[in-house]
């Protein structure tokens, strides 16, 4: 080829438009862990009788969220014989198994599985928790009982794996091992518990221990936050006794704050709003903190403020200009300015119906100006959250509600969104479902 025509070919490569890129989804909340799907050319209305499905594959019982990655789709289910719908609140052991699938991303079908035995004593033995979590080619799994595995990606080959119970002499919490683990650097950090382990950071290619920190009655349930503040990076921890920070890189304690979750359970990840944090708990319990500027510290804005805030349980609350928007443990969404805590409106949002139940769920993800919103009802709303309500736009029905809470039928899974689709499963089935504008 001469000079010319290659400079020809050059031009006209550096002229044509860029190819859109599909993202991954390849962790719990998508690619930055802030629920925001940033891809272009999505439906703003569902066409007539819904989107399409473009293939539905099999699966167990389980919560865990399918994750996406490099063309493949990664999700975890538990298979027994017994029937685990039993009342909320309680233990009863349950033998099964559960699983770790690999599933091609265009067709739904089986590319790998591994299987292994766990007894179960939790309370919603329905199955996992934890969204698989891929990286570099690793895909990272997390079960309802401790089994934390690291697989080959492409052929789900164990690179390692730990039984978090065993290794670390501690026991599950009331509703299992559901704090989703993150990739910090060289490391995969997760809550254990145990003494002086409540959080332990492994190596990722390697599994072996990096640090560990913190001693807590049980694990609590609630991912962790990197954030900088005072000049450092930090690890911020909302445990069932305190609210504490840590260096990521050596699990050395920057400061604590006492912070009592009823029944250990504070379920969602701190929230940053500027120079506070937000973290809400069962029961009405909230903290407000003011996160000092020159050094790593913390100081009490406000804590179990009465009618302020909000207690999580089962849905990421969503910050956004100063506002946070969320589902209430006792039910209804709620959207709260910060740092006040004043609450601007309730409501049932998009789970709908006359009144909220309890523990109402759907899981909401930003796109663009609005949302898309996977209710507990199995349906999929499209709408948008200001200060003066939720506007719905439209919504469909995908799923049914295969499980069971408070007496009334449930799907609590967390989406997936990737390659302008949507990844989502109940109880039976995990279905790709098409989104792409027309």
């Amino acid at each position: 080829m001469t000079l010319r025509n290659l400079t020809l070919l050059a031009s006209a490569l550096l002229a044509a438009p860029a190819l859109a890129r599909a993202d991954d989804w390849p962790q719990w909340m998508g690619p930055k862990r802030d629920n925001v799907w940033r891809e272009t050319g999505i439906v703003e209305k569902f066409p007539k009788g819904g989107p399409k499905v473009l293939w539905r594959t099999p699966v167990a019982g389980g919560y865990a969220g399918p994750s996406v990655s490099g063309g493949l789709v990664f999700v975890t289910d538990y298979v027994t014989a017994a029937d685990v719908k039993i009342p909320n609140f309680d233990r009863k052991e349950f033998s099964g198994t559960e699983r770790v699938m690999c599933l091609d991303q265009k067709t739904g079908k089986e590319k790998w599985k591994h299987e292994y035995p766990v007894k179960y004593a939790i309370s919603y033995p329905s199955g996992p928790r934890c969204t698989p979590t891929a990286h570099d080619g690793k895909v990272y799994t997390l079960g309802a009982e401790g089994n934390l595995f690291c697989f080959n990606a492409e052929t789900g080959k164990i690179a390692w794996e730990k039984e978090l119970k065993k290794e670390y002499k501690t026991k599950s919490a009331l509703w299992g091992y559901a704090a989703h683990p993150l990739v910090d650097g060289k490391n995969l950090v997760t809550l254990v518990g145990g003494e002086g382990s409540h959080v332990v950071a492994f190596n990722l290619e390697t599994g072996k221990e990096v640090w560990k920190a913190g001693t807590q009655s049980e694990q609590g349930y609630s991912p962790v936050l990197i954030t900088e503040a005072g000049g450092k990076r930090q690890m911020i921890v909302a445990s069932p006794k305190a609210v504490y920070s840590l260096d990521p890189e050596t699990g050395k304690q920057y400061w604590t704050t006492p912070f009592v979750a009823d029944s250990g359970c504070v379920v969602m990840t701190p929230v940053r709003a500027g120079e506070h944090l937000f973290v809400g708990a069962y029961h009405g319990k909230n903290l407000l903190l003011k996160l000092t500027a020159d050094k790593p510290g913390a100081e009490v804005v406000w804590r179990d403020k009465k009618g302020h805030g909000m207690s999580p349980v089962n849905v990421q609350p969503f910050l956004q200009d100063g506002v946070l928007y969320g589902y209430d443990d006792e039910g209804g969404m709620i959207a709260a300015e910060l740092p006040s805590g004043k609450r601007l409106w309730t409501g049932t949002g998009p789970v709908g119906g006359e009144e909220a139940k309890g523990s109402d769920t759907a899981f909401t993800v930003k796109n663009g100006d609005r949302f898309f919103f996977f209710a507990e009802t199995g349906s999929l709303a499209i709408g948008k959250l200001t200060p003066k309500g939720y506007a719905e736009i439209d919504r469909t029905k995908l799923l049914e509600p295969t499980n069971n809470a408070f007496g009334r039928k449930v799907v609590w899974c967390a989406p997936a969104f990737a390659d302008k689709k949507m990844y989502v499963r109940n109880d039976k089935e995990i279905i790709c479902v098409d989104l792409a504008a027309k």
